[in-house]
């Protein structure tokens, strides 16, 4: 993998983990989510979404491992994760994330940034040619160099998505299906290829 170098500096729109979920609190109060489609359809895929994160955030520990990892990092990372609320693989995922910057003791960044009002730096990190999400973008907090890139899904879920979508599963199949994935790992997989590439690449 190439490294790419760019300047580690902030990037208008990023927000903390709390100020993320705070400001889909405050849209859903308001009707609307993320982006340009507030459809009632949109409202309630991110009303559940909420209700993902929030039993993440209080029911999932990390393995010890990764945990381990993270608290141990000798060099300051910036993770800057490319998401949106209405995202049902954003809201399985991106609790991860949080706990593993939480772990880091200080030494992991953490920022979210609304894929469709960043679109240059989406089109940097296509899956497929597509703008899958969630991204996860981490880079050296000091150089801005890339280390590496994760996302949108673990790959069992992906395998999970693509076996789906190959059957001509409908929507609803599909979320239901991959959603049950989700539910029934527990966030085993999501944690096992985070401590992998973050061993892989930043040893």
């Amino acid at each position: 993998m190439e490294s790419i170098k760019t300047p580690a500096k902030q990037i208008a729109g990023e927000m903390s983990y709390q100020e993320y979920r705070d400001m889909t609190d405050a849209l859903l109060s308001e009707g609307k989510t993320t982006g340009t489609n507030h459809s009632e359809m949109m409202v309630n895929y991110t009303k559940m979404n909420v209700t993902r994160m929030k039993r993440l955030d209080k029911h999932v520990a990390l393995n010890n491992e990764l945990a381990a990892f993270a608290a141990t990092l000798e060099k300051p990372q910036k993770w800057t994760v490319l998401t949106e609320a209405w995202c049902g693989d954003a809201a399985q995922i991106v609790p991860i994330f949080n706990k593993v910057a939480e772990a880091s003791n200080g030494k992991i960044k953490l920022v979210f940034l609304l894929r469709d009002l960043h679109e240059d730096l989406m089109n940097q990190h296509l899956t497929n040619g597509g703008k899958s999400i969630p991204k996860l973008i981490v880079t050296d907090l000091e150089s801005g160099e890339e280390l590496f890139t994760w996302g949108p899904r673990p790959a069992h879920a992906q395998k999970v998505f693509n076996d789906l979508k190959e059957s001509n599963a409908d929507f609803d199949e599909l979320s239901t299906k991959l959603h049950k994935w989700y539910a029934d790992d527990k966030t085993l997989h999501t944690q096992e290829e985070l401590l992998r590439n973050i061993m892989l690449f930043t040893l």
